[in-house]
């Protein structure tokens, strides 16, 4: 698309850097004073998007429905009904976003397409009507585009499968999500996550041969490694190959007890040994999960009073571009603060980050709002030099124009006008000559006036008689063959001067309108800055409201996070301390068994 407004392209200038607050500024301001005329729909179209991006998705929504209601482009119009559908989708209103996705024409939106069958699907699933979305994603896979839409629509939909107890369909969708060759990160940890989930199927349906091979497709190194090992170490548990089950589990064991799979190892190690009769070993792991879990859970304990203490917050925001905002914002850091290792499941859950989003977009608009309002100071200034270099130059343009007789002017310009017009209907030329023709046609009447009194039958009268009506006729051709050229150069000095004329007129005009409408919409400006600070400051206040209860969000979401890993960890600790006990009141019984048999009752 060739940009033909050049504050279209401005928006555009932010809006590629993502820089979406500043672009939806000049966006809108551009849009206000009529400066993207050639791009009208498009402004709108990017100005709802810019508003989706900042979550305000009722104002959004609002744009979007106005455009469809409009009459404009088929492509605008259908990417507006996909933006519409995906706030309908966000908000749940799952006929409505169906409605809006079947409205589109897939050659208006390209690339999008996919997306758009994703969505689709998405919706159907979400009113459970499974059979429509294996249907469509069977035709997207047909067309073998964009295979990473098609991946997690297909891991949805087994998963939704899987809980409305289609657990046969399921798996087939999962299988064969978890065999597909891709080089893409992205579609390999999409991969690991569906064998994991067919493994723990099998698991609980009692499959342990079926759920091995699922879990070790898992691949070592992947995101979903910790689970999968766990899961083939109780699979091998259940089956009762507890030498087997002790090569994953200590393979997960050397990783960080920030994971609840590592957590539960520890559980499950000693538990394996307990099993193979080894109750020296079991009771040690016991011992130093028990150590290791309260360890833990005096580290949660202060990481909860460093959040609440503000510090989490600050640090999450230090590591992330404080100067973005919207969609493309995310977190590229985690902070370097105690509590950070605690909390990185939380960070990485859709919650959290739309929660921290909107923390960030309110800190930005705060900071905007700050410098605003830090400006309006320089908007005084400006407007009251404005008001001193007017009332500077007036004095000026009055007295130019006092000295100006412009009615006069005018007034001769047509008299000159009228003039020469009437030297253009004039045949006889002897009059227009210049003065050394006038001279000369003057000497020759002088000349023809004494020859008529001399005697005409003189030889050297009639000679001379002879010469001059040679001289009359030499200047009267020289006078009519430049007649013509002198009048058309005088009309067209009229034609310039009458020009010239006018254009005084109406700059003069111009400059009575000035004079009268320049104070007033200098005294405009003067009350929209006025109004301006007390508004600020209301925003800023409301501003500082949304930012506390969101920072208090934050504060909850990674305190319950925290919480939940403490109880999660005493719960460990006591199940750990309940084993242990039990290994001592065995060892005790088999002690006192062998202590209350008769001498040579073992032999």
């Amino acid at each position: 698309m060739s940009v033909r407004d050049l504050y279209y392209g401005d928006t555009l200038f932010y809006f590629f850097q993502d820089d979406y607050f500043q672009s939806l500024i000049h966006l809108d301001a551009a849009i206000s004073l009529g400066r993207v005329a050639n791009h009208q729909a498009e402004a709108e179209l990017l100005k709802g998007a810019l508003y989706l991006s900042l979550g305000q998705h009722v104002e959004a929504g609002r744009i979007f429905q106005s455009l469809l209601n409009n009459n404009v482009d088929e492509s605008v119009s259908d990417r507006a009904w996909f933006y519409l559908a995906k706030i309908w989708y966000q908000r749940g209103y799952w006929s409505e976003s169906e409605h809006a996705l079947r409205s589109i024409r897939a050659e208006n939106i390209g690339d999008m397409e996919a997306e758009r069958q994703s969505l689709l699907a998405q919706v159907l699933m979400q009113q459970e009507r499974y059979e429509e979305a294996s249907s469509l994603l069977q035709r997207l896979e047909l067309k073998k585009k964009d295979s990473s839409w098609l991946a997690y629509a297909q891991y949805n939909l087994g998963v939704a499968l899987m809980r409305q107890g289609k657990t046969d369909s399921a798996v087939l969708i999962l299988n064969k999500l978890g065999t597909i060759l891709s080089d893409s990160e992205e579609l390999l940890a999409l991969r690991d996550k569906a064998n994991l989930a067919v493994g723990l199927v099998w698991i609980k349906s009692g499959r342990i041969d079926e759920a091995e091979q699922a879990l070790q497709r898992v691949r070592l190194n992947g995101p979903f490694s910790s689970k999968a090992l766990l899961g083939l170490g109780w699979a091998q548990s259940i089956a009762g190959k507890y030498n087997e089950a002790l090569v994953p589990l200590e393979e997960l064991r050397q990783r960080s007890l920030l994971d609840s799979a590592v957590q539960e190892s520890y559980l499950a190690i000693p538990s394996a040994y307990a099993h193979l009769g080894a109750e020296k070993e079991a009771s040690d792991f016991y011992k130093t999960a028990i150590d290791s879990f309260q360890l833990e859970i005096k580290n949660v304990d202060e990481s909860i009073e460093s959040i609440r203490n503000g510090t989490f917050l600050k640090a999450v925001l230090e590591g992330a571009h404080s100067d973005q905002s919207g969609w493309g914002w995310q977190l590229s850091t985690v902070p370097d603060a105690p509590e950070s290792r605690y909390l990185y499941d939380l960070m990485a859950s859709n919650s959290f980050k739309e929660a921290l989003r909107n923390y960030q977009d309110l800190q930005l608009m705060r900071r905007n709002l700050l410098n605003w309002t830090q400006s309006v100071e320089a908007f005084q200034d400006m407007v009251d030099a404005r008001k001193l270099a007017f009332d500077q130059r007036t004095e000026k343009v009055n007295k130019y124009i006092d000295g100006v007789d412009l009615a006069a002017i005018e007034e001769k310009t047509i008299d000159l006008e009228t003039r020469v017009n009437a030297i253009a209907r004039v045949e006889d030329v002897v009059s227009l000559g210049t003065t050394d023709e006038q001279s000369a046609w003057r000497r020759v009447n002088q000349l023809d006036t004494v020859l008529n009194s001399a005697d005409s039958g003189d030889a050297a009268v009639m000679e001379m008689k002879n010469k001059v009506n040679l001289l009359r006729g030499v200047l009267y051709w020289n006078m009519s063959s430049s007649f013509k050229a002198r009048l058309w150069a005088e009309q067209k000095q009229v034609r310039e001067l009458t020009v010239a004329t006018k254009e005084a007129r109406r700059r003069h005009t111009l400059l009575d309108r000035a004079m009268e409408q320049v104070p007033q919409r200098t005294e405009r400006y003067s009350e929209r800055v006025e109004e301006m600070a007390p508004r600020l400051q209301a925003m800023l206040a409301r501003c500082k409201e949304s930012d506390e209860a969101q920072r208090n969000l934050l504060e909850r979401l990674a305190i319950a996070q925290l919480e939940e890993q403490k109880l999660r960890l005493s719960q460990y600790a006591l199940q750990a301390q309940f084993a242990l006990a039990s290994i001592y009141d065995h060892a005790a019984v088999t002690d006192g068994e062998l202590s209350a048999q008769p001498e040579g009752a073992g032999q």
